[in-house]
């Protein structure tokens, strides 16, 4: 194939996607111009993931890093923001149907950018283990936690839940479907270890006296963690990650996960 010949097939293949997004752009408007036209933002988020997003028994209201950033967004989109509580089994169907932004401590992985966009990356993150302060040096690396003894105890339909049955397969996983009460297990015994997101169990260590983060600073995995946003929609993706620029630049992210850390 000549050099001319390739140019003009970029050319041609370049202007093919262009004219397909121009033309999904007018049939439907971004979704930044329909959340200004309603001046409302509905936010997906699991309400079971502390420091992000948590909703205990009997609340009105959620509480979390993710979701003082979602008011943020819909405040500066002059919006309320609109919490709709999902599942992490359900997330990218709910957040699909019913949601223009999901906002849960939500780690990005290639599966889900198959089928969303993310936002910029707003918080590396990577997978470590919590344990019984008193075992800590027996589990101090994934070959050590995927032994037939270990029972490893995870929360269903998320990334923690992969993360086991890609890596501790010789273990003996145990599923427990309230993550605001996994803790417990592994507090009173009937399971030995947990392997989360490092800010987690760096906050889990400090309400659960007993229990203890296996180097958090050098977790089994490196994550990123960022918000779910529609497919296709570059125009609402550029402004929330103008927006999350910002909201670090000015210092307000740091106010509020030093705020929701304690």
């Amino acid at each position: 194939m000549g050099m001319g010949s390739f140019t003009h097939r970029l050319v041609t293949g370049a202007m093919a996607a262009l004219a397909a997004t121009s033309a999904l752009a007018a049939d439907e408007p971004s979704r930044l111009d329909q959340v200004i036209a309603r001046k409302v933002l509905n936010v997906c988020t699991t309400g079971d993931y502390r420091p992000f997003s948590y909703r205990p028994d009997g609340a009105n209201d959620f509480v979390g890093i993710d979701i003082d950033l979602g008011r943020s967004l819909a405040k500066s989109l002059d919006a309320e923001a609109v919490f709709i509580q999902t599942k992490w089994s359900n997330l990218l169907a709910d957040f699909k149907a019913k949601c223009d932004v999901a906002m849960s401590g939500i780690s990005v992985t290639l599966p889900r950018q198959r089928e969303v966009f993310f936002s910029e990356m707003y918080l590396v993150n990577g997978k470590a283990p919590i344990v019984r302060c008193d075992e800590v040096s027996k589990y101090q690396t994934t070959e050590a936690i995927n032994q037939p003894s270990t029972r490893v105890v995870v929360n269903p339909g998320g990334t923690n839940e992969k993360f086991a049955r890609a890596n501790l397969a010789k273990a003996q996983i145990q599923l427990f479907p309230d993550n605001r009460v996994i803790w417990q297990e592994i507090a009173e015994g009937r399971a030995d270890v947990m392997v989360a997101e490092s800010v987690e169990v760096k906050l889990q260590q400090t309400l659960h006296p007993g229990l203890c983060a296996v180097n958090p600073d050098q977790p089994l995995q490196y994550g990123e963690m960022g918000f779910l946003l529609p497919r296709g929609d570059a125009v609402f993706k550029a402004y929330v990650d103008q927006w999350l620029h910002l909201t670090k630049a000015s210092g307000e992210f740091d106010r509020i996960f030093n705020a929701n850390m304690k």
